[in-house]
């Protein structure tokens, strides 16, 4: 009996319950308070910026002089996703990875973009790396031997990807590959390294590299028909129903005793071959 007179009763202890609870929110909120407030005074100044990984077309030092200004606060609550933002803003940065370095340092590690083509006419300044993104970045330290890629920004990966089916296949037959074009109709065009322009039409990867098959196991051969080779061709039209146009330097469509002026080059087809010899 007497211990029960000395047992507070339930609506008491869930009152003093309550308030340890509420005393020991108010101790923990005044020390993240204070904590906080720590933290942001400059006791912890950021006091270095070390740069690594690939920067091969930047200078870690201007990587480091660009960047700072645009970084706030101290170690502590520096934003990483801005610092970040920064860093990928520097022409040539793909991606970078910034973390804390205790006691007052950030490291970023950077990945540079890998240019394989120069992307839209000469008059920009864009390129495509090998993931087929475009990017920004003074063209002049680039590769002369790059080719050229135009279409649609939204296409730069399909048009890097049929560049890739394409470029071997002419290659085997020793012709490089300078240009292939995108028109906003999907019809595709190349420009070979010895100038020729070929029509490649439209269509999906298979049948545009069907078509280019198709030219280049014939074009020899329907040049020699003409005591011509292969560097002869100055344009083709592979967008015919199993025959190809083809163009050749020297070569005309009209009878011999035709005024110079009047005639036009050739118009040659693989199957058959209509050309004449002037």
């Amino acid at each position: 009996m007497a211990t029960d007179a000395l047992t507070p009763p339930l609506d008491v202890r869930l009152m003093n319950l309550t308030a340890t609870l509420l005393l020991a929110l108010c101790g923990l909120m005044l020390l993240a308070a204070a904590g906080w407030w720590v933290l942001r005074q400059p006791f912890f100044p950021l006091a270095a910026i070390k740069v690594d990984g690939d920067v091969a077309h930047n200078n870690a030092a201007t990587l480091r002089a660009n960047v700072a200004p645009q970084l706030a606060g101290n170690f502590f609550t520096v934003d990483l996703q801005n610092a970040r933002k920064a860093f990928e803003s520097v022409p040539w940065v793909r991606k970078a990875v910034v973390r804390r370095e205790f006691p007052n340092r950030l490291r970023a590690t950077l990945t540079e973009h890998v240019p394989v083509a120069f992307w839209g006419t000469e008059d920009q300044s864009a390129m495509v790396n090998t993931f087929g993104e475009v990017f920004e970045a003074n063209t002049a330290e680039a590769s002369d031997e790059l080719p050229r890629l135009i279409g649609p920004d939204d296409q730069s990966g399909h048009v890097l990807g049929m560049f890739r089916e394409l470029q071997p296949l002419f290659a085997a037959s020793e012709l490089g590959l300078d240009q292939l074009v995108l028109s906003q109709r999907g019809s595709w065009q190349a420009t070979l390294d010895s100038g020729a322009v070929i029509e490649l039409g439209r269509g999906n990867s298979d049948e545009v590299a069907a078509r280019a098959r198709r030219f280049l196991t014939s074009v020899r051969q329907v040049a020699a028909q003409y005591n011509r080779g292969v560097d002869a061709v100055e344009s083709a039209d592979l967008r015919h129903n199993d025959a190809y146009a083809l163009r050749l330097r020297g070569v005309t469509t009209v009878a011999p005793d035709t005024p110079q002026a009047a005639r036009a080059p050739a118009a040659a087809r693989a199957q058959p071959a209509a050309a004449r010899r002037p």
